[in-house]
């Protein structure tokens, strides 16, 4: 999938993965993509109701080799 930007939250655990997102995703303007990399196990449903919240939409959630993909489409 292309993406506009992309944020390595590998490592970080909740809420460092939500708040980084959050303020990519700020920095972008209606449209864009935002391709997030995460390690929490958590993020997974964190970042569904962040989707839900915010109004930017999830549009897909993978993991491979215990890493998680996520693309967000700025609102």
């Amino acid at each position: 999938m292309n993406f506009d930007k992309e944020l390595d939250a590998r490592g970080l655990n909740c809420p460092l993965p939500i708040l980084r997102t959050k303020k990519s995703l700020a920095e972008m303007t209606s449209g864009q993509i935002l391709r997030v990399i995460a390690t929490d196990p958590g993020s997974v449903k964190d970042f569904e109701a962040f989707a839900r919240q915010t109004g930017n939409e999830l549009l897909s959630s993978t993991e491979t080799h215990k890493e998680f993909e996520f693309y967000f489409k700025r609102k």
